[in-house]
């Protein structure tokens, strides 16, 4: 019986990684959820899932966390200022553990990409190519999430605001995104890199007038240079330095569709058509 852990496996993407190797036949008790606090995960230890503390700031768990697990799922973590030890950790403890395929949730074309967001995910990727395991780099576009979370305070401000003109956006929603990695980790001969987007990109004005549709009130988008977003998004809680690298990828969406992807790596992993912005806006509407 093949062993897969899922790091994370309590986070938003992590979370519904678990379903979807579920819900594609693999046994529970053959799931490790690798997480940091193991009592949040009570939920999958009542399923059958096999739940084991893996603190990538604390090393010394990593090694039973991998102990027996023949693939390995490496969702990012979401410290930028630390990523880079914690994935240095994780791929060393797997290493040291045998295990024997990894798969990275990276960025879009995160060996060529002037993001800033990517120079961590390039990194990481280049130690798992330098370790001798195999892997796969799940190259993830932007998560539609990210603009739905914001519809309750778009509600009161009445738009959207960014960076990004009229760049194409790529969007997909973290279930699509959960399926795929179930899929590459079922795979018998992943490929080394999936470049991970939406059938449908879209532009933030677009993203605006679906989500007015929606609510039945009229919802814009107002395009601002950098600096004054970065200024907004300080203002607004987001540290600076965070605040700095979203306006980035903005820019770079504008300038250099960083966020959109023509091809069908996504669609053709999960079998179906990416899910459209219009439901993705309707279940966050739901929720």
């Amino acid at each position: 019986m093949t062993t897969i852990a899922v790091t994370g496996a309590t986070g938003h993407l992590g979370r519904l990684v678990v379903d979807a190797l579920i819900n594609r036949g693999v046994e529970p008790g053959s799931i490790v959820a690798a997480v940091r606090s193991p009592e949040k995960a009570a939920g999958l230890l009542a399923r059958g899932v096999q739940v084991r503390e893996a603190d990538f700031d604390k090393p010394e768990t990593l090694a039973g966390a991998f102990a027996g697990v023949d693939k390995l799922l490496l969702v990012s973590t979401s410290d930028p200022g630390n990523r880079l030890t914690q994935h240095t950790a994780a791929i060393d403890a797997a290493k040291a553990a045998g295990v024997g395929f990894v798969a990275y949730t990276s960025i879009l074309r995160a060996d060529t990409t002037p993001v800033l967001l990517a120079a961590d995910h390039k990194a990481t990727e280049e130690l798992l190519a330098a370790s001798g395991l195999r892997h796969s780099f799940l190259r993830n576009g932007w998560y539609i999430e990210n603009y739905t979370a914001q519809i309750p305070t778009v509600k009161q401000t009445g738009g959207f605001l960014g960076s990004a003109g009229e760049g194409r956006i790529a969007g997909a929603t973290r279930l699509d995104y959960a399926e795929a990695a179930a899929a590459v980790l079922l795979s018998e001969e992943p490929k080394t890199a999936y470049e991970l987007g939406g059938d449908q990109p879209f532009t933030m004005a677009e993203l605006a007038a679906e989500v007015g549709k929606q609510l039945g009130t009229e919802i814009g988008y107002t395009d601002v240079p950098a600096d004054k977003l970065v200024e907004i998004l300080s203002g607004a809680g987001v540290p600076e330095g965070f605040a700095a690298i979203l306006a980035d990828t903005d820019v770079h969406v504008r300038e250099n569709g960083a966020l959109d992807n023509p091809g069908t790596d996504l669609h053709d992993l999960i079998g179906r058509p990416t899910t459209p912005l219009a439901d993705a806006v309707s279940e966050a509407l739901k929720a």
